[in-house]
């Protein structure tokens, strides 16, 4: 009698190390740079008082000028008891703070201070060594195809600025 591999013994196991071809392995490989990525950016953070989940907020407040409380959840990917945790954060260091919207008295709208916005400017100095040693392997024609194809998934139907 023959032995033959089940289809479950065939398929391939997910892991994130080289070479794996699950249908996992791209998001799990993703997953595994985003720590290494973050953990980078955190380290920049720290010297500020501020956490990844503040620049995120801080982030859609500079590109997109003051911000319903409501949208800042879906722009960071944060629910709205998080958000509403980060705002408070952001406002006792006033480097944001909480405005009442015209014809709407329960609204809020969330506004970078002039001190939210230096605090920004200066963490993105303080980032820059840890982001280029971040991508330090890859050369500089690497890092620039990472970000063009990272745009790409992110951003599908041509989403590029």
């Amino acid at each position: 009698m023959a032995a033959h591999a089940s289809s479950r013994d065939a398929a391939p196991r997910a892991s994130d190390r080289p070479g794996d071809t699950s249908p996992f392995a791209l998001g799990l490989l993703l997953r595994r740079a985003h720590w290494r990525a973050a953990g980078l950016m955190s380290e920049a953070l720290r010297p500020f008082g501020l956490e990844l989940r503040h620049f995120a907020v801080l982030i859609v407040l500079v590109d997109r000028g003051p911000t319903m409380q409501r949208d800042l959840a879906s722009e960071t990917g944060t629910d709205k008891a998080g958000v509403m945790r980060v705002v408070d954060d952001l406002e006792r260091k006033n480097l944001a703070v909480r405005r009442a919207v015209p014809g709407d008295r329960r609204a809020r709208a969330v506004e970078i201070t002039p001190e939210g916005l230096e605090l920004f400017d200066a963490a993105h100095l303080a980032a820059e060594p840890l982001a280029e040693r971040l991508v330090a392997d890859l050369g500089p024609e690497g890092s620039e195809q990472l970000t063009r194809l990272l745009t790409r998934l992110a951003h599908p139907g041509g989403g590029e600025a």
